[in-house]
């Protein structure tokens, strides 16, 4: 490609990252508003500047993908970026979680660091750059971008845990970033490419031993693995989600995880079949220790970070049929998780705004807080994966999938994880029924309740999630008829 052509092309491409290069634009503008007023003694105020900045900068952020569906789609900075109607969904997504993050801080009126909500922006650029890229660097790049702007919002809360938590999930981001890197180099000797979606990259791996090409898939899985919190570099989660405040944690839950999910999905075309009975073997080992894990917690973010190792491993399994309805099922599995893990926290943190969320804390509150309690107990059981909520359809689908890719290839091993996920299923019952049981069959241990002082705003969010999980149960079409659009 000629200079001529190249300048050409990247002044097309500029067109397609609209939202990012709003984003950028609002990340310097809140931080020329903070150095502005840093030295200002009425740090609330400029709290609140900065809040309403962002908000309004994510209602424009997400105006600004939405109008991205109709492009047609393509590559930009070729290689490096594509862009198409499945970026364009999963940031979507990414930004309704931005939202819904921002609308949880405000209403439960969490006071954060000013520079808190800086980074935060910078995560979002991450994780849209992330979902258009097709490009190993790019990838690599962009999975960075988040982990050390993720870092730094983890390390901003001032408790101890906090930074312990923080510590904790730097050097297993490090390790996990550098064997990743190792793996890289490893698929550019072995083809020659870093690009996804070139030819040369399948049949060059291809053309390989199974023992080299599984180690390799491996290595460059490992940074993928980490940030949806899968084994074995699970260990960061349960410290993190502990000792974060429940907002963060909240976004932190399920904004990467959709992100590399689409990742995960491209690199189905680009990587030898091997590459499945291994994410196979990953989600049910991650599916299992989850569960398991999840059982003994005393502390509800820890009870909710061992589900979300479970819940990540169940991302896997659609994938894992490499067929278009186990894509189709990821995809809608991921949208449900997000909104029903996104709901967990912002019902638990309602019930018991900016606590330590010990289980003890939340024995009979349900008879003081009906409404909240009720509906978080419907999120419970959409976590779990019964009707009537979108959680069971959710799972129905990448069953099925898994069914079905069963029968097709008659593969041993998906006839094992579908039973290994099914029973999974239903030991996870134990603890996701254990907070509703908490709230409305055990007595307070102080004997003195509080009385319900939620908002009427915060009791209308319940309200608009419950009737969602409850319709896309009755209506999953209107959900996959985006899905279908891919």
């Amino acid at each position: 490609m000629e200079l001529n052509e190249q300048l050409l092309h990247i002044s097309q491409s500029l067109g397609g990252i609209t939202p990012e290069i709003f984003l950028t634009v609002l990340f310097c503008l809140v931080l020329t508003v903070e150095l502005i007023f840093i030295k200002n003694p009425d740090s609330g105020k400029i709290t609140t500047i900065l809040h309403n900045i962002c908000f309004l900068g994510a209602l424009i952020s997400l105006y600004l993908v939405i109008n991205q569906w109709n492009q047609e789609p393509g590559f930009k900075f070729r290689p490096l970026l594509f862009l198409d109607h499945q970026a364009v969904f999963f940031k979507i997504l990414i930004n309704v979680a931005w939202l819904f993050a921002l609308l949880h801080v405000r209403l439960l009126r969490y006071k954060f660091p000013p520079e808190f909500n800086a980074i935060l922006i910078v995560t979002v650029i991450g994780l849209q750059l992330l979902v258009m890229a097709t490009h190993l660097l790019s990838i690599y790049l962009s999975v960075e971008l988040i982990s050390i702007s993720s870092y730094l919002l983890v390390a901003l809360s001032p408790k101890r845990k906090a930074a312990e938590g923080s510590i904790k999930y730097l050097l297993f981001g490090a390790a996990s970033s550098a064997v990743m890197l190792y793996g890289i180099s490893f698929v550019y000797g072995l083809t020659g490419t870093l690009d996804i979606t070139e030819a040369a990259m399948y049949s060059g791996l291809l053309h390989n031993s199974p023992f080299v090409i599984g180690a390799t898939v491996v290595l460059v899985l490992s940074g993928l693995l980490f940030k949806l919190s899968l084994v074995p570099f699970h260990v960061w989660a349960p410290d993190v989600y502990e000792a974060s405040p429940t907002p963060l944690v909240s976004f932190l839950s399920v904004a990467p995880k959709a992100a590399v999910i689409l990742v995960v999905i491209r690199l189905a075309g680009a990587l030898p079949e091997i590459y499945f009975p291994i994410l196979g073997g990953i989600a049910l080992i991650s599916i299992t220790i989850g569960n398991i894990s999840a059982l003994w917690q005393t502390n509800a973010r820890r009870l909710l970070a061992y589900s979300s190792i479970a819940q990540a491993g169940y991302l896997l399994v659609g994938i894992t049929t490499f067929s278009r309805f186990g894509f189709e099922a990821t995809v809608f599995y991921a949208s449900s998780y997000l909104l029903i893990n996104m709901a967990a926290f912002f019902l638990i943190d309602l019930l018991n705004p900016q606590s330590e969320t010990e289980l003890k804390e939340y024995h009979g509150l349900g008879s003081k807080h009906i409404w909240v309690s009720g509906i978080l107990t419907v999120v419970m059981i959409a976590l779990a994966g019964l009707p009537p909520t979108v959680g069971f359809t959710a799972k129905l689908f990448v069953f099925s999938a898994l069914w079905e890719g069963y029968l097709k290839g008659e593969a041993n091993w998906m006839l094992w994880l579908l039973v290994g996920g099914i029973l999974n299923a239903a030991i996870a019952l134990a603890y996701y029924l254990r907070l509703p049981y908490l709230l409305f069959f055990k007595s307070s241990e102080s004997g003195v309740l509080l009385p319900d002082r939620t908002s009427l705003v915060a009791k209308g969010v319940s309200a608009l999630l419950l009737i969602i999980i409850i319709a896309l149960f009755i209506k999953p079409e209107w959900l996959m008829n985006w899905i279908y659009a891919f």
